[in-house]
């Protein structure tokens, strides 16, 4: 391994507060299939299976976290909110903050073509290295450093309801009470291109029940369903 490499590995459990015990766990977590395909003689393995195990340790914590609340959740909202916090989405964000993309191995061509920001390499990278926590130093060094990189938004995720699957349950809720399907109609598309902003109404039956804006339609749609699914609370 260069030294280097081996001292902005030292940098990265500096910002982890980690130290490993056995470097070459931390390594393959941090080798991407890429780099190992190019480099067969200098790399042993690549993440993949750190990955897979990583994300069932990062899914225990998450729900053990859940299920010790003092308000008591019921098993559908803690798989709601753990399938939340375990999105890519979230995972990429958390990787970004601790620069994580910069210590990842790749192959010349993901990195010609900006592997080093790609949500799912750095979300699979972020994975991976909370298995490789987990063999080398058990489930409480896993779980303290996840729930240290998660910080707050274990709680601002319980408080705000971003949870939910509005969409969802609009269908369901509008087949029962209506027996019908939502529509969603875009009414306005503002902005250039790339940075669009959507606004969407839903209709049930015909009439209006919400309306919602976002980056994208998907994101209008949701907050469109989240407002109408709090109308029909009232009204249904």
């Amino acid at each position: 391994m260069p030294v280097s490499y081996s001292r902005d590995l030292e940098n990265l459990e500096n910002r982890l507060g980690y130290s490993f015990e056995t470097r070459e766990i931390l390594v393959e977590a941090l080798t991407h299939k890429s780099f190992y395909h190019e480099n067969p003689d200098t790399a042993a393995s690549y993440n993949e299976r750190l990955e897979f195990l990583g994300d069932s340790v990062l899914s225990l914590v998450i729900v053990e976290h859940l299920f010790a609340y003092e308000r008591q959740f019921t098993e559908s909202m803690m798989a709601k909110m753990k399938s939340y916090l375990v999105r890519d989405a979230f995972l990429s964000e958390i990787a970004s903050e601790i620069s994580l993309g910069r210590y990842v191995r790749l192959g010349k061509g993901e990195e010609d073509t900006g592997g080093r920001a790609k949500k799912s390499i750095l979300a699979d990278a972020l994975e991976a290295l909370f298995g490789a926590v987990y063999l080398d130093g058990g489930y409480e060094n896993a779980r303290g450093l996840i729930l240290k990189l998660y910080g707050a938004r274990i709680p601002v995720v319980v408080a705000s309801g971003d949870y939910h699957d509005y969409k969802t349950e609009l269908q369901e809720e509008s087949q029962t009470s209506f027996g019908v399907l939502p529509e969603y109609r875009v009414i306005l598309q503002e902005g250039v291109e790339h940075r669009k902003t959507f606004t969407v109404e839903v209709f049930i039956a015909g009439r209006k029940f919400g309306k919602g804006q976002g980056k994208s339609k998907k994101e209008a749609e949701t907050r469109a369903a989240r407002e109408a699914m709090a109308r029909l609370d009232e009204t249904v």
